[in-house]
This record gives C-alpha cells, structure tokens and sequence, in this order.
C-alpha cells in the first residue's frame, strides 16, 4: 500500500509542476488554458501534500541521540 501511496506522490508532484508550468507560461489570450491547467496543477499539489503527509506519518523516523564518551 505505501508503493502505491508513494507512486501516487510521485505522480501528483509531478502534474502539479507540469501543469503549473504550463498556467504560468500560457498567453494571455487563452484564459481557458489557464484556468484549466491551474485547476490540474492545485489538485496536483493538495494530492501531492495528502501523500506526502500520509506516508510521512506511516512511517516516522526514530531519532536516536549519540552519546559521545
């Protein structure tokens, strides 16, 4: 389940950079275009966040503390 969660990840961050790209770089005479590709890149990026935050949370890190004698 976290391949899957992590691939999703992956591919959210990966629409969210493409699309956003794609909003910022468009003419300003499509305003459709824009709005399309500002709309996939926000579902992008709070996919992204939620699949982040999800296997962040599965899997915490155990801090160990060195002792230096």
């Amino acid at each position: 389940m976290n391949k899957m969660i992590a691939i999703l990840c992956v591919v959210s961050w990966s629409a969210f950079w493409a699309f956003g790209f794609l909003a910022i770089s468009a003419e300003a005479e499509t305003a459709s275009q824009v709005m399309v590709s500002a709309m996939l890149a926000g579902m992008g990026l709070i996919s992204g966040v939620f699949a982040y935050m999800h296997l962040a949370r599965s899997r915490p890190v155990e801090y160990r503390r060195v002792l230096q004698g």
